[in-house]
């Protein structure tokens, strides 16, 4: 459990008690929410960027932020052309999609600074046609909230792309610093498989700098419709490209590849949940590193990252189909910007000779088994790169 700005946190000793507690939200705006004014009309009201921020924020008095009239927002239905959508969004318009599902075939594309995208009743959006479900430019100050994005069963590189895939000379560029207005994802879940076929190469991918996801599940399936190593495919579940991207909440489970691939610089992530995929059919199927490593980690930090920090994050295992390993749950580099605090690894179940085999790269003991306890679980205080690790411990 970790508690990020709490006034009041849980005490104790980790890992005698799971909880990790960082005083201070670093940088967060709270979700858009739908709104009647003392007039009985609709708005939206989307609160202010803050930094450093302990408690809730209408705790001494409103919270700051803007109202946006509904006539300012183009409201969706699941019979509505793509086409239509995107003409709203040309004119600067917002939008609200009302419940229901999506047949999408074509993207929506976000091209606005500050466009509003809101879901009520967590509408959700198929990529029916092999491309992304929606797809936003290189603007900062976009909030998306509340939408289940579902892949189809025509392969798509991603379901959702923020920022477009330009060079790194480009990305790093002033152009691009969106740290006074960033684009927050909040309360998405990404789908592949379950309800439907559907396969991609990755579900999420940010290429734009200072993006923030604020409670992020990224699933492929393990069970429902569609569901099998060959039927529901998908590489990663998010792949970072920008610098200075920050989580809270990040699920992430059961793609067949890395489950997250950090590439930018100044990542920040406060809690991490993840399970390996249960149905590796064999080891030989399951090789990172053009074939020399056992398993891909679930988070893989890129070798020439300096700079990428963890805040309590969990690796779980249940290798269902076969006796596979798993070399390691987090592979980052040695850098001195890297550090991880308080990380697990847990066997939940699996094939007898399975076994998540170290924490952080090839440091910390092996998980295989229900018992005993340190065969089922294993911690670690934290990693630093560049120094030793620290207090392994079951």
């Amino acid at each position: 459990m970790v508690f990020v700005g709490d006034t009041n946190p849980p005490s104790g000793t980790w890992p005698a008690q799971p909880y990790t507690v960082v005083g201070q939200t670093p940088v967060i705006a709270e979700k858009p929410y739908l709104y009647m004014d003392t007039r009985g009309q609709f708005n939206v009201f989307v609160p202010a960027l803050q930094t450093n921020r302990q408690g809730v924020s209408w705790e001494n008095g409103s919270t700051p932020g803007r109202s946006i009239s509904i006539d300012q927002f183009y409201i969706a239905f699941p019979n509505t052309p793509v086409a239509q959508i995107n003409r709203a969004l040309d004119q600067g318009k917002n939008l609200i999609f009302t419940p229901g599902t999506y047949q999408l075939t074509s993207t929506i594309h976000i091209t606005h600074p500050d466009t509003v995208v809101l879901g009520l009743g967590f509408p959700t959006l198929v990529a029916a046609n092999g491309q992304q479900a929606i797809s936003v430019a290189d603007v900062g100050g976009v909030r998306i909230a509340g939408l289940i994005l579902d892949a189809g069963a025509e392969r798509t590189p991603a379901l959702m792309t923020i920022g477009t895939n330009h060079g790194q000379a480009q990305l790093h560029s002033p152009h691009f610093d969106f740290s006074h207005d960033p684009t927050i994802l909040y309360d998405l879940t990404f789908r592949v498989g379950g309800a439907r076929l559907g396969t991609t190469d990755a579900s999420l991918v940010i290429n734009s700098n200072d993006v923030i996801g604020d409670d992020i599940w990224l699933w492929r399936a393990d069970h429902g419709t569609g569901v099998g190593w060959n039927q529901n495919a998908d590489a990663n579940g998010l792949i970072v490209n920008g610098d200075d991207v920050t989580m809270y909440g990040l699920f992430n489970e059961h793609h067949e590849q890395y489950q997250t691939v950090w590439n930018g610089n100044g990542g920040r992530v406060y809690f991490y949940q993840s399970e390996d995929p249960y149905d590796v059919p064999n080891q030989s199927a399951w090789m990172s590193h053009n074939g020399t490593v056992n398993g891909y980690a679930s988070y893989k930090v890129a070798d020439d990252v300096t700079s990428n920090q963890v805040f309590g994050i969990g690796v779980y295992s249940y290798f269902r189909d076969a006796a596979v390993i798993q070399n390691s749950a987090i592979e980052v580099p040695n850098a001195p910007g890297i550090n991880i605090t308080h990380a697990t690894t847990v066997w939940l179940n699996g094939q007898p000779g399975s076994e998540i085999a170290h924490i952080v790269n090839d440091v910390g003991n092996p998980v295989y088994a229900n018992s005993p306890s340190d065969a089922m679980r294993q911690t670690l205080d934290s990693f630093q790169g560049s120094s030793a690790p620290s207090n392994v411990s079951p």
